[in-house]
C-alpha cells in the first residue's frame, strides 16, 4: 500500500513539474509585447521614451513582462483599467496589460527596497508586505489622479473653447473647421481640450458621423460638462437647430455653472478652516493661562 502511494505521489509531483517546466519554457520563448507607434498611445509612449526619467529604464522590462501578462485570465480586471487608461488620456502609451505588468514591477521594487530598509533598521518584516502593496497600488493611483486632474482640466477649458467656436462659426465657418481653427491657433498643444478636438477631427477626417465622434469624446472624458456640450451638440444637429447659437448658450451656461461651482467650493473653505482656526485659538489659550496654571498648581501665588 505504501509503494503504490509513494509511486502516486512520484507521478503527481513529476507531471506538476513539468506542467511548471512547461508553462515557463513557454513564458520565456513568448517575445516582448509591441511597442506601440500608431494613435494616441503611441504619440505617448514617444514622449515618455523621450522625456527619459523612471519608466524609460523600465519600459523594456514592462512590454517583457506585459507579455507573459496577456496570457493570464484577466478579463475583469482589463475592463477597469483600459477605461481608467482612455479617461487618462492613453497615460504613457499603456495598454492594460503593460499597467499590470507595471504595477508589478513596482510592487517587486518597493518591497525588495522595504526587505533591505528592515533588514538594516531591525524593523518588523510586515512593513514589507506593506511596501509591496503600495507599490503595486502606486501606478494604478497614478493612472487614476491623472485621469481625474484631465477631467478638471477640460472642465474648466472647455467654456472658453466652446466660445471660441461659437464666435468662428457666426464668422461663416461650419463647426469641423472651427473645431480645426482652435486646435491651429492654439499655444499649447498639449492642453487635453485641445487634445481631444484634435481627435475628433481625426474620427471626423476617417469617416465617423459627428455624433460618433461627439459620443467618442463624452466616453473619454466623462464629466458633466463634457456630456452636456456634447449632447447639445448631438441634439442640435439632428433637430437642426443653429448650431453657433446653441453653442453660445452652452457657453454661457458652463461658466455660469464654474462660477457657482467656485463660490460653493469657497463656502466650504470657510467650513474647513473652522477646525485649524478652534485648535490655535485653544493653543492661545493654553500659552495665555498655561503660567498662571502652573504657577498655582505650584503655589506661587499664595502671600509672601
Amino acid at each position: 500500500m505504501i509503494g503504490w502511494l509513494d509511486a502516486l505521489l512520484a507521478l503527481t509531483f513529476a507531471m506538476t513539474l513539468a506542467g511548471v517546466s512547461g508553462f515557463a519554457y513557454h513564458l520565456a520563448l513568448t517575445p516582448p509585447a509591441v511597442r506601440p507607434s500608431l494613435g494616441g498611445r503611441g504619440l505617448n509612449r514617444a514622449r515618455a521614451i523621450k522625456s527619459g526619467g523612471f519608466f524609460a529604464v523600465v519600459e523594456p522590462a514592462v512590454r517583457a513582462l506585459a507579455a507573459w501578462v496577456s496570457v493570464l485570465p484577466l478579463g475583469r480586471v482589463r475592463t477597469p483599467l483600459r477605461h481608467s487608461l482612455v479617461h487618462a488620456g492613453d497615460y504613457l502609451g499603456l495598454s492594460e496589460d503593460e499597467l499590470v505588468a507595471l504595477c508589478a514591477l513596482s510592487g517587486i521594487g518597493l518591497g525588495a527596497a522595504g526587505l533591505i530598509v528592515c533588514e538594516f533598521l531591525r524593523l518588523p518584516v510586515g512593513l514589507v508586505i506593506c511596501a509591496f502593496c503600495l507599490g503595486v497600488m502606486a501606478p494604478w493611483f497614478r493612472v487614476l489622479s491623472v485621469a481625474q486632474a484631465r477631467g478638471r482640466r477640460v472642465s474648466r477649458g472647455l467654456p472658453a473653447a466652446v466660445d471660441l467656436a461659437a464666435m468662428c462659426m457666426s464668422a461663416g465657418l461650419d463647426f469641423p473647421g472651427s473645431l480645426r481653427r482652435i486646435t491651429a491657433s492654439a499655444t499649447d498643444p498639449g492642453d487635453p481640450v485641445i487634445e481631444e478636438f484634435s481627435r475628433v477631427l481625426q474620427e471626423l477626417d476617417l469617416g465617423h458621423t459627428r455624433k460618433s465622434a461627439m459620443e467618442s469624446f463624452a466616453t473619454r472624458v466623462p464629466t458633466a460638462q463634457v456630456r452636456e456640450f456634447v449632447n447639445s451638440v448631438v441634439q442640435a444637429e439632428a433637430k437642426g437647430s443653429p448650431l453657433a447659437s446653441v453653442l453660445t448658450i452652452q457657453a454661457q451656461t458652463q461658466r455660469l455653472r464654474r462660477s457657482i461651482a467656485a463660490e460653493e467650493s469657497a463656502s466650504e473653505a470657510a467650513l474647513m478652516l473652522l477646525g485649524p482656526m478652534t485648535l490655535i485659538f485653544l493653543c492661545v489659550i493654553v500659552l495665555l493661562l498655561g503660567p498662571v496654571v502652573v504657577r498655582f498648581m505650584t503655589g506661587g501665588l499664595g502671600p509672601a
